[in-house]
């Protein structure tokens, strides 16, 4: 259970990886830009964190039931973070980096609300009331007064 200290411990986390992820493409799509290859630098992106997460694992802690006990399906994540990498990667010096996590913010205020809704993949159940579908339709709609592809 959680309490409103970890719920705003848990909030500021997840604001400070979401002020991350456009400094992260912006970095990464430069990287890319500048050895000319969007596909070594999400290699190279990859590979950091593969050490990071590493040592990150070794002072935190190993998987207690196995590296491979769960469902097949809950590895798929990694494919979804490679597309991801790469997409951004090669997609934000060609239409901006804002235009780029814009779009991603938009696909995962939809999906999310749609993985909540249904507590798809074990998720808690949230339901997607009128309220939430007229907050992702604004941010749809301030999604393109904000960041226009010209």
């Amino acid at each position: 259970m959680t309490t409103p200290f970890s719920n705003l411990f848990l909030s500021l986390l997840m604001l400070a990886a979401g002020v991350a992820i456009p400094v992260m493409a912006a970095w990464n799509s430069k990287l890319g830009v500048e050895i000319e290859s969007p596909w070594a630098a999400a290699f190279i992106l990859f590979v950091l964190g593969t050490v990071i997460c590493g040592i990150a694992m070794l002072i935190l802690g190993l998987p207690k039931h196995g590296w491979f006990s769960a469902p097949p399906l809950y590895y798929a994540g990694g494919f979804v973070v490679a597309f991801y990498v790469l997409s951004i990667t090669w997609t934000s010096p060609r239409i901006g980096v804002a235009n780029a996590v814009f779009f991603v913010l938009l696909g995962q205020i939809a999906s999310a609300a749609l993985i909540d809704q249904f507590g798809l993949f074990g998720a808690l159940k949230s339901q997607l009331t009128t309220q939430r579908i007229i907050g992702i339709l604004l941010m749809a709609i301030g999604t393109y007064f904000a960041r226009r592809i010209a």
